[in-house]
């Protein structure tokens, strides 16, 4: 059973009892489904997860077309947004992930579509870059996988530079009793059982749900953001609330907590 003392505070995967053993159990899962990722993701989402990124993308695209804004595409997993973002801006976009494997994939990716963006292997919770040193961070489907939430956003507020943006794109909770009973039947029966077929991996797909369902609503997130630093908060919910798009700026002087 999880430690209660770590409940709430960033992922809980089977058996983990600390953050250190939740971020090795998320980092070895993502590591044997890289392969077969995006194909899932596209697969399990009847591709709505293309629209959600659309979405990031139009939220952030103001900043993308300065001159020459500093980005990072945080959790970037195999790379599918980090290729939406380098389209649109002409300096080369960051990416970041501590899964070697899904790095892999993404390499594979930018280096098919001649892409220069630099791709570095990092926690998410302790990043090798200067304070202030970034314009833009993008975080797609990634965020809800951190082994604390709190920690994670002020490691965010540190590395942003005053007014910088912050953009996390994560599943969320469905607001309608509709939504709700056919999304967690879909997800909890159906989404395990396809994605074993697909990965091998069910103990992956019965994860998912299951960190959807303990991560915080779209108002509470707001205020944890609110609470690391951030200003302009707002979110966005998308598909019944099945996803949610957050966005806020970093304060001219961060707040203490």
């Amino acid at each position: 059973m999880n430690d209660p003392a770590i409940a709430g505070r960033g992922t809980t995967p089977p058996g983990a009892g600390d953050e250190r053993q939740a971020a090795a159990w998320v980092k070895q899962m993502f590591a044997a489904v890289a392969p077969r990722y995006d194909f899932l993701n596209h697969l399990l989402s009847f591709n709505v997860d293309r629209l959600w990124r659309a979405h990031l993308l139009a939220a952030v695209i103001s900043v993308l077309e300065r001159s020459s804004p500093a980005v990072l595409d945080l959790c970037c997993g195999t790379g599918d947004v980090l290729i939406q973002l380098q389209k649109n801006t002409k300096k080369a976009v960051m990416g970041a992930d501590f899964c070697h494997p899904m790095l892999v994939e993404a390499v594979r990716k930018t280096s098919a579509r001649r892409l220069a963006s630099p791709l570095f292997e990092a926690d998410a919770l302790t990043l090798p870059l200067r304070d202030g040193s970034l314009d833009l961070i993008t975080i797609a489907f990634g965020f809800r996988n951190l082994a604390n939430y709190e920690a994670g956003l002020l490691e965010l507020v540190r590395t942003l530079k005053p007014g910088g943006m912050l953009a996390i794109l994560e599943f969320s909770h469905p607001r309608s009793w509709f939504m709700r009973v056919s999304y967690g039947l879909y997800s909890r029966v159906l989404l395990p059982v396809i994605g074993s077929v697909v990965s091998g991996r069910r103990d992956a797909y019965t994860y998912l749900p299951e960190s959807i369902g303990k991560f915080p609503a779209a108002p509470r997130l707001k205020h944890m953001m609110e609470s690391a630093g951030f200003t302009e908060v707002s979110f966005e919910l998308l598909t019944g609330g099945i996803a949610a798009l957050h966005t806020g700026r970093k304060a001219a002087v961060a707040h203490k907590t």
